[in-house]
């Protein structure tokens, strides 16, 4: 099979290069001098997943390579806002002083932008890098400073940046039914007829996973992401117009789209937004960049704020993406197990294995399926300390050995036709000590709590994120990410609406959603541990006594825990049923698949009653 975009092993070298402490600091004298030139206070740089390489501004500026983070500049100060999975890549990647970092949550942020701002200041953002959401929300910190946000015609940054990459430019194909499962017409008739029941116009999409879900089409416009970056209006009879760089289109693809569906220019998507004065026009406060919603208000045009419409129906898989993702991970599982009996061969015999060599070799076991498309992000491959940064990618100064006594975490996933796999396995490296058991056992007993969760219709995310922590919190330990993010079929790896976390947000897990259930525990500079598969929601079996139908989860990823890692005195009988019933359907599904007589006995060992 013909491979769309294969990254080779060494994708998490080959981004980004962090700058010297000296050159970032250069830079943001740099911007500085700009932000004077164009009479601006300060300026913010934003990062947001599943961005392209010309979008990497914040990693240009300061050397941050996180998937999510803020920039700011603003009255002689800098400053780096992270969530908690990047403070210690944060303080690794971006060391000088200089640089403040902070939490990247709004309190923190409005508290930093009160201090640096004066009366009078104008802070300047670029509209097309932020969402209406945000920059709604950074109006109002500015009104409350006395300063004013101020939409800037163009980024100062690119005016600096030399040698900044092009725009994505691959071909965009389309997505065969067979793996998508529904006709694209269907969708957009569905979405179509949901906005005139609404009494609206028109929808304005932003998202790169919609408007690839919607035409059934895929690209590669992010790095291991096979979204397609564009924009669509949909209205409300049908009529859909996508706007899309030129030469973009595979050689069949025109005649695979809906007959409704018109190509444009990406030069048209202004004239088109003023074409909309006074109708009424949906758009998404969380993922349409701020710069539609100025381009409409200033065309006349009446806004109705609310969620994008492609987000629910995309996130609740048909049979056929549920088939499919099931094909993936047993696919996927094949190529992990064998991995883990190399990786436990190799450390037996003695012989030496990096963080780089752990990854080049994975990756290699999932390119021999034959079916992989791209890894689904960068393999995090964390040995001893490296483990405990939550998102660490190794680079050629990082990489260290695996060595005896310690933990290696090994996180990674694949792109494949009919499935996105995101899998965490936590490994010992010789016979792990009594702390690292028990801990380990914790976070699996979470684990363990959240997969045989039952819950009604309606529940969401926030309501079961406990369910993951209570035994770590009664051991008074806990873990600062969420438990759970949303998968694509052949898409994002992080996907909404849906997330499991402590502020999951009001969407309700629905019948057809595929989530991580990945709860860990981490100890700065000593070693990290997270157990992550995938889980599909599915209707549960019916409880005795019970009056309300109820859904659970089905366990997609298939490979074994590692049971040298585990404390069976702290689990009950439950959660030893749970360990050994998983095992043995992976040796039922795997073992058959594996061609290797010594594979295949490393699996029998692996998947052992407890």
């Amino acid at each position: 099979m013909a491979y769309i975009c294969m990254m080779t092993s060494m994708a998490p070298l080959q981004n980004f290069q962090m700058p010297a402490a000296e050159a970032a600091l250069d830079r943001v004298g740099k911007l500085r001098a700009e932000l004077e030139r164009t009479g601006l206070s300060g300026f913010l740089v934003p990062k947001h997943e599943a961005s392209p390489p010309d979008e990497e501004r914040l990693a240009w500026l300061f050397g941050f390579t996180g998937s999510m983070g803020l920039g700011a500049i603003a009255g002689g100060r800098a400053a780096l806002f992270v969530d908690g999975r990047y403070v210690l890549q944060a303080r690794e990647q971006v060391a000088d002083k200089a640089v403040e970092q902070g939490s990247l949550t709004r309190k923190h942020i409005a508290s930093w932008l009160g201090e640096a701002l004066k009366k009078g200041n104008k802070l300047g953002y670029d509209p097309w890098s932020h969402n209406v959401g945000e920059a709604a929300w950074l109006a109002r910190v500015c009104r409350k400073i006395g300063a004013e946000l101020v939409a800037c015609e163009s980024n100062p940054l690119d005016a600096l940046w030399a040698n900044r990459p092009s725009a994505p430019s691959g071909i965009i194909r389309a997505h065969p039914l067979e793996y998508a499962g529904r006709e694209s017409s269907a969708k957009i008739n569905d979405i179509a007829a949901g906005l005139e029941k609404r009494g609206l116009d028109a929808v304005v999409l932003d998202r790169g996973d919609s408007i690839a879900w919607l035409l059934n089409v895929r690209s590669m416009d992010a790095p291991h992401t096979p979204i397609v970056l564009s924009r669509v209006i949909l209205s409300s009879d049908g009529s859909l117009d996508w706007f899309v760089p030129a030469g973009r289109l595979g050689e069949s693809l025109p005649d695979a789209l809906p007959s409704k569906v018109r190509v444009r220019a990406v030069e048209d998507f202004a004239g088109a937004l003023k074409d909309l004065k006074d109708r009424k026009v949906a758009l998404d406060r969380e993922s349409a960049a701020d710069g539609i919603r100025l381009h409409l208000e200033n065309a006349g045009a009446r806004l109705s704020f609310g969620d994008d419409p492609c987000q629910l129906p995309k996130a609740c898989k048909n049979p056929v993406e549920q088939d499919g993702a099931r094909a993936a991970h047993v696919r996927d599982g094949v190529a992990l197990c064998r991995f883990l009996a190399w990786l436990d061969d190799a450390l037996e015999n003695g012989s030496s294995v990096d963080e780089i060599g752990a990854v080049k070799k994975l990756e290699a076991f999932r390119i021999a399926t034959g079916h992989l498309q791209d890894i689904s992000f960068d393999t995090i491959a964390g040995s001893g300390p490296h483990g405990a940064m939550m998102h660490y990618r190794v680079s050629e100064s990082s990489n260290r050995r695996l060595c005896e006594g310690e933990l290696f975490l090994v996180d990674s996933g694949g792109q494949y036709l009919d499935g996105t796999t995101d899998v965490t396995r936590t490994i010992a490296v010789g016979a792990p000590n009594d702390e690292v058991r028990r801990n380990y056992s914790l976070v699996l007993k979470g684990y363990i709590a959240l997969a045989q969760a039952r819950f009604p219709e309606g529940t969401t995310g926030a309501q079961l994120d406990g369910f993951a922590r209570r035994a770590l919190w009664a051991a008074g330990l806990d873990y600062n990410h969420g438990t759970g993010h949303g998968v694509g079929s052949f898409l994002d790896v992080h996907e909404g609406p849906a997330r499991i976390s402590k502020g999951g947000g009001d969407v309700a897990l629905c019948a057809g959603m595929i989530l991580s259930n990945e709860p860990g525990y981490y100890r700065d500079g000593a070693y990290g541990i997270r157990i992550e598969s995938l889980v599909l929601v599915t209707s549960a079996q019916a409880i005795e006594g019970g009056d309300r139908e109820m859904l659970g989860f089905e366990v997609l990823t298939l490979a074994p825990f590692d049971s040298s890692l585990i404390d069976v005195a702290l689990l009950d009988a439950g959660e030893r049923a749970f360990v050994d019933a998983y095992h043995q359907r992976v040796r039922e599904i795997v073992s058959p698949l594996l061609e290797d007589e010594r594979e295949r006995a490393w699996l029998e060992k692996a998947t052992r009653a407890l």
